[in-house]
């Protein structure tokens, strides 16, 4: 959901994917820099790969159209022949790809289902055959890969076995919100009306027994988002499984994410494998904000200022890699809704 609190302009995912001001906010994402600094860089229906930053753009674009199903696995496979074309006939550097799934069947269903385990198998299906195709393409001792995903999910929690959060029980949002971001699962925000924010605080900040309320001076350091301007007034974090309902009741989703980042159910994974890494190694848990320095440096690149670091990932590289690396300098990077799959190589 991107929102605008000053308009009150809220917008799906995907109805944001060619509108630049949703995405330029002053940090430019690995293929803007990896230009700037000589590499050749497409996107593949990538999240914000369509959009421009500071003016700049990425080489290539093909951006998802609204609507547009993200389970078809032959599609899945016709992406994959795309983006190796790219970098072995068309001399790309870095390529991003993106799925939608197994995001879009969690919420929907939940994560410990049938259907969820199905979407897995064919994810499953889809790496072996990326595999294949780096063989095929005779990539093998060219390409890093990277597989690693941007948030977990969790079963959400409904009535009649537990008492479901309704904030409209404990203030009256006509009038003492100017906007909320609710009803999107299990974080929240609330921009109380002028003179009204610790009135809102006080009737909410005991409200329920699987509620915390932070004003956003008190958010927890761990959450790495206070010092961010798109932060409202309040902000809200439902326990793990409750959803932040706001007037009623209708949330339909049977699982979802953005609940505490220290959660486990919230943690991500991370697998990688090429020239440049060691095997059978089992690292410590890291940040994601890591897995950037750790491109930059299989790319030859230098980092734009980021909050990752290389100490947490550099044990997983051989010992004499170097800048750009042994496989070189191309990059491509699939991302699955909640697995990403990064693909380094040179040609």
């Amino acid at each position: 959901m991107m929102f605008n609190s000053t308009t009150l302009l809220k917008l799906s995912h995907k109805a944001t994917l060619k509108r630049s001001e949703w995405w330029d906010n002053g940090a430019l994402p690995l293929w803007i820099t990896a230009q700037n600094q000589g590499l050749k860089t497409a996107s593949y229906f990538y999240p914000g790969g369509g959009v421009s930053y500071a003016g700049q753009s990425v080489n290539r674009s093909l951006v998802e159209t609204f609507g547009h199903p993200d389970d078809n696995e032959t599609e899945w496979r016709e992406k994959i022949d795309t983006v190796m074309g790219w970098y072995t006939k068309d001399d790309f550097d870095f390529v991003t790809l993106y799925y939608g799934e197994p995001d879009n069947v969690g919420h929907r269903v939940g994560p410990e289902t049938p259907q969820r385990k199905k979407i897995i198998e064919q994810i499953d299906r889809t790496i072996g055959y990326l595999t294949e195709s780096i063989q095929k393409n005779s990539l093998t001792d060219h390409l890093n890969v990277i597989i690693t995903s941007d948030h977990g999910m969790t079963t959400i929690k409904k009535s009649p076995e537990v008492e479901e959060i309704k904030l409209s029980n404990y203030i009256n949002f006509k009038n003492l919100s100017h906007f909320e971001l609710l009803d999107y699962g299990g974080f929240g925000m609330l921009r109380p009306r002028k003179g009204k924010e610790q009135e809102v605080f006080d009737a909410l900040k005991h409200a329920h027994p699987n509620l915390t309320v932070y004003k956003k001076e008190d958010i927890p350091e761990h959450f790495h988002i206070a010092k961010n301007s798109r932060i409202q007034d309040l902000v809200l974090i439902g326990d793990l499984g409750f959803n932040l309902n706001s007037r009623y009741i209708f949330y339909v989703n049977k699982g979802d994410h953005s609940f505490s980042n220290q959660e486990m159910d919230m943690k991500v994974i991370f697998r990688a494998f090429g020239p440049d890494f060691k095997k059978n190694v089992l690292a410590e848990p890291f940040d994601s904000v890591s897995i950037y320095p750790l491109m930059c440096k299989l790319l030859g690149v230098k980092p734009a200022p980021n909050n990752g670091s290389l100490s947490d990932t550099e044990v997983m590289l051989v010992n004499d890699i170097g800048a750009g690396g042994n496989a070189g300098r191309m990059q491509m990077s699939i991302s699955l809704f909640t697995t990403t799959i990064l693909i380094l190589a040179v040609i």
